[in-house]
């Protein structure tokens, strides 16, 4: 079965834009729980525009509660962004190629232009008994270089995916998908998968095996707006144990 992991940015921002507790990100997470989902994420930017670093702190404290919930914090490795992720010792970190002030994540990691930053941050995580996982584009060419910086695990980045989805084009670029996760499983490295997807296109995505773990956040708060979150969470949960669902989301 895949894990859900919901990325709370969302929550945040919305928290920010008004300069108040409210909505309070750990009572939000709680409902989460409550409801059956086992991952929770979060991105925290160095602009602090949605999660802050006291979020981070929050959370791993509040998260210490729920031992079978797991943390995922997902970022670049600069100085600080792995000076709090091995403070607060997660049990994942997810390292981004995202620049500073980037508005979301749009590319996977450039693995041999990046060698020495990339082994460094994941000796580091693995010292810390931190599971690590680093966005990758669906080239099957780069998990050579995956392997050999260290990492335990890749994130798809399904962007691409989702912009073909229900489109002519849509089988071909799953299949280029379905060949990174084969050969990164051959290789010992599990497989992650997040951005843009959702309610409509998930179910077509699993149908790739052994993805361990989906990180959804924007499209999950939007669905949640329109339907409420407990039945959008009970929705996403069925699809992520490969059951039949009904959604009349779209």
């Amino acid at each position: 079965m895949t894990m859900l992991s919901v990325n709370v940015n969302k929550i945040a921002l919305l928290r920010n834009s008004r300069g108040r507790d409210f909505p309070n990100l750990c009572d939000f997470v709680g409902k989460l729980i409550n409801f059956n989902v086992k991952g929770i994420t979060v991105h925290p930017r160095p602009d602090e525009r949605h999660v802050t670093r006291q979020d981070v702190l929050d959370l791993t404290e509040f998260l210490g509660l729920y031992p079978d919930v797991e943390f995922n914090i997902e970022g670049y490795p600069s100085e600080q962004f792995m000076e709090l992720v091995l403070s607060v010792r997660p049990a994942q970190c997810t390292l981004v190629p995202d620049e500073p002030g980037q508005l979301t994540s749009d590319h996977g990691w450039d693995v041999f232009g990046n060698e020495d930053l990339l082994t460094r941050s994941l000796t580091d995580l693995r010292s810390a008994g931190i599971r690590s996982s680093i966005f990758l584009d669906p080239v099957p060419e780069k998990l050579v270089g995956v392997k050999q910086v260290g990492a335990d695990r890749i994130e798809l980045y399904t962007e691409g995916f989702a912009h073909h989805c229900g489109l002519e084009s849509e089988h071909a670029v799953l299949e280029a998908y379905r060949a990174t996760a084969v050969s990164a499983q051959a290789l010992g490295l599990g497989v992650n998968a997040g951005h843009d997807l959702d309610t409509k296109n998930l179910g077509k995505f699993l149908q790739i095996p052994e993805i361990r773990e989906v990180s959804i956040g924007h499209a999950l708060v939007v669905e949640s707006i329109q339907y409420g979150l407990e039945s959008v969470i009970e929705q996403y949960l069925a699809i992520c144990a490969g059951e039949e669902t009904d959604s009349h989301y779209y």
